[in-house]
């Protein structure tokens, strides 16, 4: 094996390289990117970023002196757009064709956007110029209207509020991130929102968005509803950047479609938001779009490809930071798994929770708790039993309900 190319120069791309590179592989090494700026890292860019906290260079992962260490053919401004998997050749936008003997795919994943929302004003955030375009469009001091309340979404709302600006955020479900969390802590989300100054309208879809000249003036919403708006951010999902793939033989049908060893095809792997795969821990397929995953995932799938053969089975983790709470999770949380509240008081903004399903201890939640939250990895990393939680004797709740109850959460459409 001498020639190796890893398609995707983000985080997942760039560990996957470095990983080689550590292993000792000295091969000829190829990192295709498509963006022209060197690899950074994403989840500062609704929050640090987008709130005027760090100049752009401080999300670069590595320097031009480390980058230029690890060897690597770096092809930035470069986009992938076929895949030949029997010659094993990569083409490129320009024409060119590269060979390859392995090859790590790590596009990552590309915006949803709503019907005719192609108007100047419209808004979606997935890499650093998306962020710095969309900074520069609120340091004009306008109405802004988030549509999805997803972890992006309420991470942009409580960014333009803290630069001072009216925000509405909008949520065709009935609470902000009830996909991953349920109903009782998007609850909790809503609340903290509201607490400062974000107008939220849930449970009402989008029916459209009105423009003037091209530019967009407002957000109507499904019950007639019209909201206002200079600057409208489309925070409703993403897709799996697989479209270069198609006809590749390949299956796509959640991305890319791996084993448990993150393998696609012989000498084929994937990793990060773009890799399907199936997690032998909670015996089920995944697809994470989580940022600790995308490095995770990278050093198992560039492993297994210099013969580890190790399964790829993580516990999930992720956070998201809003205004002066952190909410980080272990694990996962299925549509019909019960919650627990283990210690501390949601009213207080200070807890941790546990999420069951077919009666083990299935995901953690800490809401600004994080030492406590690390010691509870561990019921979800051993698989313990539901009945570890319940039957640990009295426990705070939410307001009015018991202490566990089905929460119908569903996981950010990666999870099945």
């Amino acid at each position: 094996m001498k020639r190796i190319a890893i398609v995707g120069a983000s985080a997942a791309g760039l560990t996957a390289a470095e990983t080689l590179r550590r292993r000792g592989w000295d091969g000829h090494l190829t990192l295709i990117g498509d963006e022209p700026r060197p690899p950074y890292d994403r989840p500062p860019l609704s929050k640090q970023i987008l709130a005027g906290a760090w100049e752009p260079e401080r999300a670069v992962l590595r320097s031009p002196q480390e980058l230029a260490h690890l060897a690597v053919d770096l092809r930035l401004g470069q986009r992938a757009v076929g895949l030949h998997l029997t010659s094993r050749r990569l083409r490129l936008g320009g024409g060119e064709s590269i060979r390859f003997d392995a090859l790590i795919i790590a596009t990552g994943v590309t915006p949803r956007r709503l019907p005719d929302s192609d108007l100047a004003g419209v808004h979606v955030l997935r890499t650093l110029d998306d962020a710095l375009a969309l900074r520069a469009a609120l340091l004009a001091g306008p109405r802004v209207v988030v549509v999805g309340a997803g972890f992006l979404g309420t991470e942009v709302a409580a960014a333009a509020r803290t630069m001072g600006l009216q925000v509405t955020l909008v949520e065709p479900e009935p609470v902000p991130v009830r996909r991953p969390f349920g109903d009782r802590i998007g609850a909790l989300v809503a609340d903290l929102h509201r607490a400062h100054g974000t107008r939220l309208r849930c449970g009402t879809p989008v029916r459209r968005l009105r423009s003037t000249g091209g530019r967009v003036t407002g957000v109507e919403l499904g019950d007639g509803t019209a909201l206002p708006a200079d600057v409208v951010v489309m925070a409703v999902g993403s897709v799996p950047a697989t479209g270069w793939l198609t006809g590749s033989g390949l299956s796509l049908a959640d991305g890319v479609a791996c084993d448990a060893w993150c393998r696609a095809a012989p000498g084929i792997y994937a990793a990060g938001d773009v890799a399907s795969w199936h997690n032998t821990h909670f015996g089920t397929r995944m697809r994470l779009e989580h940022r600790t995953n995308a490095t995770e995932q990278a050093i198992a799938a560039a492993g297994n490809l210099l013969g580890d053969a190790i399964p790829f089975a993580p516990v999930p983790y992720f956070w998201t930071d809003q205004y002066d709470t952190r909410i980080q999770a272990y694990g996962i949380f299925p549509p019909d798994a019960d919650l627990r509240v283990i210690s501390g008081d949601p009213s207080n903004g200070r807890f941790t929770a546990a999420y069951g399903h077919q009666g083990m201890v299935a995901g953690v939640l800490g809401w600004n708790n994080p030492r406590e939250l690390r010691t509870l990895r561990r019921l979800v990393v051993e698989r313990a039993l539901w009945t570890t939680v319940t039957d640990a004797g009295p426990c705070p709740s939410f307001a009015g309900d018991r202490c566990w109850e089905s929460t119908r959460p569903r996981t950010l459409g990666v999870y099945s």
